[in-house]
């Protein structure tokens, strides 16, 4: 990140998101107007699980992987925000405190919309709630289609549309889109709950199909076409 950047320098990157490209212009720009870039460390925290609403996130560099504790200490990985993905939008409707961890899985940059001035931008633009409002549903189609898929699919199926998802940034294509996933396998194995045993094999399966390369710490999607025959159960 160049010192001399501000937020709203990564306008066309957020436009490049189906969400963001969909809001008017001028929420676009002064919304990013409000924002500052946050660089983090990997292993930093962007928000803690009980944390008051502090806004709205923005990634623009690096990944930050989204995941709550359990009482027993251990994590469920619920997702990957990769540039242009924002979050935060949820406690910005009712104010509670934040229900998951958020922390830098890579060198990452954020801008961060602070809670304060935005909340005074929407109190003088109330219809910009509308905005957030279809952001908020777009992050709950995605949470329905996960409970959906633990209830009725095999566990194949459910690996090879979460390849999908995270390859194509859960609907965001953009040119920064790319086929090399930067995923461990034990973290894939938690998004799904299921085995890091059944999972190693699954991608072994799907490895000696050609339909993805495996590497310490990376699958790379080396046929897309194949992957999508197996979500669809052809394959």
């Amino acid at each position: 990140m160049k010192p001399d950047r501000t937020a709203l320098d990564y306008l066309e990157l957020f436009r490049s998101g189906s969400w963001f490209r969909a809001t008017p212009a001028d929420f676009q720009e002064r919304l990013l107007r409000l924002g500052v870039l946050r660089p983090l460390k990997t292993g930093q925290h962007l928000f803690s699980r009980g944390n008051l609403p502090g806004g709205l996130y923005g990634v623009v560099d690096g990944a930050i992987r989204l995941r709550t504790l359990g009482q027993s200490g251990r994590e469920a990985l619920l997702k990957f925000l990769e540039p242009p993905s924002w979050c935060g939008e949820i406690a910005l409707f009712d104010g509670l405190p934040v229900t998951h961890d958020a922390i830098a899985d890579a060198p990452s940059v954020v801008v961060h919309v602070p809670h304060a001035p935005l909340a005074a931008l929407l109190a003088e633009q109330p219809g910009y709630w509308f905005e957030f409002g279809r952001l908020m549903a777009q992050h709950m189609r995605l949470t329905l289609l996960s409970i959906d898929e633990v209830a009725h699919e095999a566990a194949p199926i459910r690996l090879a549309r979460r390849l999908l998802l995270i390859a194509q940034n859960y609907g965001d294509l953009h040119a920064h889109s790319s086929r090399v996933i930067e995923v461990r396998q034990e973290e894939l194995a938690m998004m799904l709950t299921i085995s890091r045993q059944t999972t190693n094999q699954i991608l072994k399966q799907l490895e000696a199909q050609g339909i993805v390369g495996l590497r310490y710490g990376e699958i790379e999607i080396l046929d897309l076409e194949k992957l999508r025959a197996v979500v669809a159960g052809n394959g």
